[in-house]
Protein backbone atom coordinates (compact mmCIF):
# COMPACT_ATOMS: atom_id res chain seq x y z
CA UNK A 1 0.00 0.00 0.00
CA UNK A 2 1.25 3.89 -1.02
CA UNK A 3 2.22 5.81 1.63
CA UNK A 4 1.07 9.14 2.64
CA UNK A 5 1.42 12.42 4.27
CA UNK A 6 -0.92 14.82 6.07
CA UNK A 7 0.49 17.91 7.88
CA UNK A 8 -0.69 19.94 10.89
CA UNK A 9 0.49 23.47 11.99
CA UNK A 10 2.10 21.05 15.26
CA UNK A 11 2.17 17.41 13.85
CA UNK A 12 3.11 15.23 11.43
CA UNK A 13 1.09 12.23 10.25
CA UNK A 14 2.33 9.58 8.11
CA UNK A 15 -0.06 6.42 6.71
CA UNK A 16 2.38 3.50 6.14
CA UNK A 17 0.09 0.82 4.79
CA UNK A 18 -1.41 -0.30 7.83
CA UNK A 19 0.23 1.72 9.62
CA UNK A 20 -0.06 5.41 11.07
CA UNK A 21 3.15 7.22 12.14
CA UNK A 22 2.21 10.41 14.38
CA UNK A 23 4.92 13.23 15.02
CA UNK A 24 4.34 15.63 17.71
CA UNK A 25 6.60 18.42 15.81
CA UNK A 26 7.42 21.28 18.19
CA UNK A 27 11.10 19.95 18.87
CA UNK A 28 12.22 23.70 19.62
CA UNK A 29 10.09 22.83 23.49
CA UNK A 30 10.61 19.16 23.16
CA UNK A 31 6.92 18.97 21.50
CA UNK A 32 5.68 20.45 24.92
CA UNK A 33 1.53 20.05 24.85
CA UNK A 34 0.52 23.75 23.75
CA UNK A 35 -3.07 24.40 23.09
CA UNK A 36 -2.15 23.78 19.39
CA UNK A 37 -0.68 20.06 19.94
CA UNK A 38 -2.57 18.94 21.93
CA UNK A 39 -6.13 19.84 19.79
CA UNK A 40 -4.00 18.81 16.70
CA UNK A 41 -3.00 15.03 18.27
CA UNK A 42 -6.69 14.76 19.31
CA UNK A 43 -8.32 15.35 15.79
CA UNK A 44 -5.40 13.00 13.90
CA UNK A 45 -6.26 10.12 16.66
CA UNK A 46 -9.65 10.65 16.04
CA UNK A 47 -9.65 11.03 12.22
CA UNK A 48 -7.02 7.28 12.30
CA UNK A 49 -9.81 5.41 14.62
CA UNK A 50 -12.92 7.15 12.44
CA UNK A 51 -12.32 7.44 8.79
CA UNK A 52 -9.33 5.25 7.70
CA UNK A 53 -10.34 1.79 8.83
CA UNK A 54 -7.28 0.66 6.88
CA UNK A 55 -4.96 1.45 9.57
CA UNK A 56 -4.51 -0.97 12.21
CA UNK A 57 -1.50 0.42 14.44
CA UNK A 58 -0.75 3.48 15.50
CA UNK A 59 3.16 5.06 16.17
CA UNK A 60 3.51 7.68 18.30
CA UNK A 61 6.76 9.89 18.28
CA UNK A 62 8.41 13.02 18.65
CA UNK A 63 10.43 14.60 16.20
CA UNK A 64 14.01 16.01 17.71
CA UNK A 65 15.50 15.55 20.89
CA UNK A 66 12.55 14.81 22.81
CA UNK A 67 9.36 12.56 22.87
CA UNK A 68 6.94 14.94 24.52
CA UNK A 69 8.15 17.37 28.01
CA UNK A 70 4.46 17.69 29.16
CA UNK A 71 2.07 20.43 29.62
CA UNK A 72 4.22 23.68 28.23
CA UNK A 73 5.10 25.83 31.55
CA UNK A 74 4.74 28.82 29.40
CA UNK A 75 0.83 27.92 29.53
CA UNK A 76 1.05 26.94 32.75
CA UNK A 77 2.30 30.22 34.07
CA UNK A 78 -0.41 32.17 31.53
CA UNK A 79 -3.48 30.51 33.36
CA UNK A 80 -1.80 30.87 36.82
CA UNK A 81 -3.94 34.00 37.45
CA UNK A 82 -7.32 32.23 36.35
CA UNK A 83 -7.85 30.15 39.86
CA UNK A 84 -8.23 33.91 41.57
CA UNK A 85 -10.62 35.05 38.74
CA UNK A 86 -12.66 31.91 39.40
CA UNK A 87 -12.87 32.11 43.21
CA UNK A 88 -14.29 35.44 42.78
CA UNK A 89 -17.30 34.01 40.58
CA UNK A 90 -20.24 32.55 42.64
CA UNK A 91 -20.38 29.34 43.81
CA UNK A 92 -22.42 28.34 41.03
CA UNK A 93 -20.00 28.38 38.75
CA UNK A 94 -19.51 25.02 36.39
CA UNK A 95 -16.20 23.28 37.39
CA UNK A 96 -14.59 22.77 33.54
CA UNK A 97 -13.06 19.37 34.38
CA UNK A 98 -10.06 18.09 33.71
CA UNK A 99 -8.21 19.95 30.91
CA UNK A 100 -8.02 18.56 27.45
CA UNK A 101 -3.95 17.60 27.74
CA UNK A 102 -5.22 15.30 30.62
CA UNK A 103 -8.39 14.02 28.58
CA UNK A 104 -5.64 12.57 25.72
CA UNK A 105 -4.73 9.39 28.17
CA UNK A 106 -7.57 8.20 28.21
CA UNK A 107 -8.22 8.89 24.43
CA UNK A 108 -5.41 7.09 23.34
CA UNK A 109 -6.29 4.13 25.83
CA UNK A 110 -9.77 3.93 24.15
CA UNK A 111 -9.50 4.19 20.35
CA UNK A 112 -9.35 0.63 18.83
CA UNK A 113 -6.06 0.70 17.10
CA UNK A 114 -3.25 -0.60 19.15
CA UNK A 115 -0.68 2.68 19.82
CA UNK A 116 3.04 1.73 20.07
CA UNK A 117 5.31 5.15 22.18
CA UNK A 118 8.81 5.15 20.00
CA UNK A 119 10.07 7.00 22.44
CA UNK A 120 12.97 8.89 21.28
CA UNK A 121 13.68 11.11 24.23
CA UNK A 122 12.63 13.14 27.25
CA UNK A 123 8.73 11.43 28.09
CA UNK A 124 8.11 13.93 31.18
CA UNK A 125 4.77 14.83 33.11
CA UNK A 126 1.81 14.67 30.57
CA UNK A 127 4.38 13.52 28.41
CA UNK A 128 5.34 10.23 30.07
CA UNK A 129 1.54 9.81 30.72
CA UNK A 130 0.94 9.67 26.89
CA UNK A 131 3.42 7.27 26.71
CA UNK A 132 2.07 4.95 29.46
CA UNK A 133 -1.47 5.41 27.81
CA UNK A 134 0.06 3.57 24.81
CA UNK A 135 -0.20 -0.25 24.55
CA UNK A 136 2.95 -1.06 23.86
CA UNK A 137 6.29 1.20 24.69
CA UNK A 138 9.90 0.96 22.70
CA UNK A 139 12.09 3.35 23.80
CA UNK A 140 15.89 5.03 22.31
CA UNK A 141 18.75 4.54 24.19
CA UNK A 142 18.42 8.25 24.65
CA UNK A 143 14.96 8.61 25.97
CA UNK A 144 14.69 9.43 29.63
CA UNK A 145 11.84 9.52 32.36
CA UNK A 146 10.12 11.60 35.08
CA UNK A 147 7.45 11.88 36.40
CA UNK A 148 7.81 15.76 36.82
CA UNK A 149 4.70 16.95 38.48
CA UNK A 150 5.72 17.25 41.57
CA UNK A 151 8.59 19.64 40.53
CA UNK A 152 5.37 22.06 39.39
CA UNK A 153 3.37 21.81 42.90
CA UNK A 154 1.43 19.57 41.65
CA UNK A 155 -0.12 15.65 41.23
CA UNK A 156 0.47 12.99 38.49
CA UNK A 157 -2.47 13.54 36.12
CA UNK A 158 -3.47 12.66 32.83
CA UNK A 159 -3.88 9.28 33.78
CA UNK A 160 -0.11 8.48 35.19
CA UNK A 161 -1.54 8.50 39.18
CA UNK A 162 -2.44 4.98 37.77
CA UNK A 163 -0.43 3.87 34.86
CA UNK A 164 2.51 4.17 36.82
CA UNK A 165 1.47 1.92 39.13
CA UNK A 166 -0.08 -0.56 36.82
CA UNK A 167 2.86 -0.66 35.03
CA UNK A 168 6.03 -0.88 37.56
CA UNK A 169 3.95 -1.38 41.17
CA UNK A 170 3.26 1.07 43.92
CA UNK A 171 6.45 1.04 45.50
CA UNK A 172 8.28 2.77 42.05
CA UNK A 173 5.15 4.44 41.38
CA UNK A 174 5.41 6.28 44.42
CA UNK A 175 9.56 6.53 44.06
CA UNK A 176 8.76 8.73 40.74
CA UNK A 177 5.67 10.48 42.12
CA UNK A 178 7.22 11.68 44.84
CA UNK A 179 10.94 12.71 43.79
CA UNK A 180 10.31 13.86 40.36
CA UNK A 181 13.99 12.21 39.58
CA UNK A 182 14.59 11.56 35.85
CA UNK A 183 15.50 7.89 34.81
CA UNK A 184 17.37 6.65 32.25
CA UNK A 185 15.95 3.90 29.67
CA UNK A 186 17.49 1.09 31.26
CA UNK A 187 16.06 2.00 34.68
CA UNK A 188 12.66 1.99 32.75
CA UNK A 189 13.29 -1.21 30.93
CA UNK A 190 14.20 -2.59 34.53
CA UNK A 191 11.07 -1.68 36.30
CA UNK A 192 8.85 -2.70 33.14
CA UNK A 193 7.63 1.05 32.43
CA UNK A 194 9.08 -0.21 28.98
CA UNK A 195 8.87 -2.99 26.40
CA UNK A 196 12.83 -2.60 24.67
CA UNK A 197 15.42 -0.01 24.40
CA UNK A 198 16.92 -0.28 21.06
CA UNK A 199 19.59 1.90 19.56
CA UNK A 200 18.73 5.46 18.86
CA UNK A 201 19.28 5.80 15.13
CA UNK A 202 17.43 2.68 14.83
CA UNK A 203 14.32 3.60 16.66
CA UNK A 204 11.54 3.96 14.35
CA UNK A 205 12.63 0.94 12.35
CA UNK A 206 12.56 -1.13 15.28
CA UNK A 207 8.79 0.20 16.27
CA UNK A 208 7.43 -0.22 12.45
CA UNK A 209 8.79 -3.57 12.44
CA UNK A 210 6.90 -4.71 15.53
CA UNK A 211 3.77 -2.16 14.15
CA UNK A 212 3.86 -4.02 10.68
CA UNK A 213 3.80 -7.86 12.55
CA UNK A 214 1.07 -6.88 14.54
CA UNK A 215 -1.00 -5.30 10.95
CA UNK A 216 -0.27 -8.56 9.24
CA UNK A 217 -2.99 -10.62 12.04
CA UNK A 218 -6.62 -10.32 11.48
CA UNK A 219 -7.83 -6.40 11.71
CA UNK A 220 -11.00 -7.75 13.85
CA UNK A 221 -9.16 -9.79 16.21
CA UNK A 222 -6.50 -6.85 16.74
CA UNK A 223 -8.97 -4.42 17.67
CA UNK A 224 -10.44 -7.03 20.05
CA UNK A 225 -7.72 -7.51 21.49
CA UNK A 226 -6.61 -4.56 22.77
CA UNK A 227 -10.07 -4.12 24.10
CA UNK A 228 -10.04 -7.54 26.05
CA UNK A 229 -6.39 -6.56 27.65
CA UNK A 230 -7.55 -2.91 28.56
CA UNK A 231 -10.89 -4.20 30.09
CA UNK A 232 -9.32 -5.33 33.46
CA UNK A 233 -7.54 -2.03 33.90
CA UNK A 234 -9.21 0.94 35.74
CA UNK A 235 -11.11 3.54 33.46
CA UNK A 236 -8.72 6.98 32.57
CA UNK A 237 -11.75 8.98 32.20
CA UNK A 238 -12.09 8.40 36.05
CA UNK A 239 -9.10 8.35 36.98
CA UNK A 240 -8.13 11.63 35.68
CA UNK A 241 -11.41 13.17 37.97
CA UNK A 242 -9.95 11.91 40.23
CA UNK A 243 -6.59 13.19 39.57
CA UNK A 244 -7.95 16.75 38.56
CA UNK A 245 -9.95 17.11 42.35
CA UNK A 246 -6.56 16.23 43.92
CA UNK A 247 -4.84 19.09 41.91
CA UNK A 248 -7.54 21.61 42.21
CA UNK A 249 -6.36 23.17 45.82
CA UNK A 250 -2.71 23.35 44.57
CA UNK A 251 -3.81 25.60 41.50
CA UNK A 252 -2.57 29.24 42.00
CA UNK A 253 -0.87 28.66 44.69
CA UNK A 254 2.58 30.05 46.41
CA UNK A 255 4.14 27.06 45.49
CA UNK A 256 2.80 26.57 42.29
CA UNK A 257 3.86 29.95 41.27
CA UNK A 258 7.54 29.85 42.60
CA UNK A 259 7.35 26.13 40.99
CA UNK A 260 6.79 27.72 37.56
CA UNK A 261 9.03 30.89 38.02
CA UNK A 262 11.85 29.26 39.46
CA UNK A 263 11.85 26.61 36.25
CA UNK A 264 11.18 29.82 33.56
CA UNK A 265 14.42 31.22 35.73
CA UNK A 266 16.54 28.53 36.21
CA UNK A 267 17.22 28.56 39.35
CA UNK A 268 16.24 26.50 42.44
CA UNK A 269 12.68 27.25 43.77
CA UNK A 270 11.97 28.14 47.56
CA UNK A 271 9.34 26.41 48.44
CA UNK A 272 6.79 27.76 51.67
CA UNK A 273 4.25 25.76 52.04
CA UNK A 274 1.22 28.02 50.56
Amino acid sequence: MASSQTKFETLRLERRGYVSVLTLDRPERLNALNEQLTQELGEALQREADQFPQVRVIILTGAGRGFCSGADVNRISQNLGRRQDSEEKDEYTEDPGPSPVMRLAPFIRQIPQPIIAAINGVAAGAGLALALACDIRVASEEARFTSIFIKRSLVPDAGASQTIAALAGSGIAAEMALTGRVYDALWALENRIINRVVPHDDLLDHANSLAEEIAANPPLAIRATKQLLNSHLPDLSHVIQTEHRANDPLRGTNDQQEAVEAFLEKREPEFSGS
